[in-house]
């Protein structure tokens, strides 16, 4: 008896190893493509928001501009950029790199590795160093959006001739505004182990040691904060009902801690705050008498009681 031939074998298919490589090649070049229009978008809304600030009389410049982050971040980097407005507030920086993932354009974070220099209307140019200085924007349809600065080690230089800051130097320095409920904002300012100019009763807490010092502030009707400059924004926002309460406010130095809160303050017609704060002074460990009253800002002076707490703080 003999068997039937069995039939020939097939010869193994090849599409299920090369199925994976091709189905891997289009995501690839997929993504590739899509990278490169986000990337074509983010530019053309960069260039837009730009020409818009420039037509309001806000000067933006930079060298060059690369980007980069393929594949899941927009990368940008700028060689001297620099923002001014028309009263001659400006800011200007050797390189500042941009990075956000491409789900989350709407948060940038900012980085100035070589510092910054800040030009003043009044008082010409300062330079900020620091071992890091960086930013977090984001919110951008808010008012105020939501920025956070924060600068690590900061040195504070003064050329020759201008007028010197009040901040010398600083181990930390923070900045955070917020968008709120009931058109408010939120602005809270801290710094920590400064060397500051001061005056008055405030020289005399900080004994010539570093000092810290914050202000948690929230500013009413914020949507009229608008204008083609600093100055003019301000004087909108003022004379639309915008005043500023302070929820809390601290300069510890020294053996003393002086506290502070209350309002509403508002701008006056040479941009320093006027109104009242209670106030509050004791020994920074909390133990001895204290002495407490109000703060009032008045004619362009801050006086706590008998005391002088030198100029009224100054918004433009």
């Amino acid at each position: 008896m003999t068997l039937p031939d069995s039939p020939p074998r097939r010869k193994p298919r090849r599409l299920g190893l090369f199925l994976p490589w091709l189905l891997a090649l289009l995501l690839i070049g997929g993504w590739s493509l899509a990278w490169v229009k986000l990337r074509g978008e983010a530019v053309t809304r960069m260039d837009a928001a730009v020409a818009e600030l420039r037509a309001e009389g806000y000067p933006v410049s930079w060298q060059t501009r690369t980007v980069t982050g393929f594949p899941f971040r927009l990368d940008i980097t700028l060689t001297e950029p620099r923002i001014g407005e028309p009263s001659g507030w400006a800011l200007a920086m050797p390189l500042l790199k941009g990075e956000a993932y491409i789900y989350r354009l709407d948060q940038w974070m900012l980085v100035a590795p070589d510092g910054v220099t800040v030009s003043r209307p009044d008082g010409g140019p300062v330079t900020v160093r620091a071992r890091a200085l960086r930013a977090s924007l984001g919110g951008f349809g808010a008012t105020p959006p939501k920025l956070s600065i924060e600068g690590v080690d900061l040195a504070v230089d003064t050329p020759p001739g201008g007028k010197p800051s009040m901040i010398q130097s600083a181990d930390r320095l923070e900045l955070h505004t917020r968008p709120g409920p009931d058109d408010q904002g939120g602005v809270l300012f801290r710094v920590e182990g400064a060397r500051l100019r001061l005056k008055g009763l405030p020289a005399r807490i900080a004994q010539d040691r570093p000092v810290s010092m914050s202000w948690d502030l929230t500013l009413s009707k914020v949507s009229g904060f608008r204008g083609n400059s600093w100055p003019s924004a301000v004087r909108r926002w003022r004379d639309g009902g915008g005043v500023l309460t302070v929820r809390s406010a601290e300069l510890r130095g020294g053996d003393a801690l002086l506290t502070g809160g209350g309002g509403p303050l508002r701008v006056g017609l040479d941009g320093r705050l006027e109104g009242r704060l209670d106030a509050r002074l004791k020994d920074a460990d909390g133990s001895g008498p204290n002495f407490g009253g109000p703060v009032e800002l008045k004619d362009g002076e801050a006086k706590f009681g008998p005391f002088s707490l030198g100029p009224s703080p100054r918004v433009f």
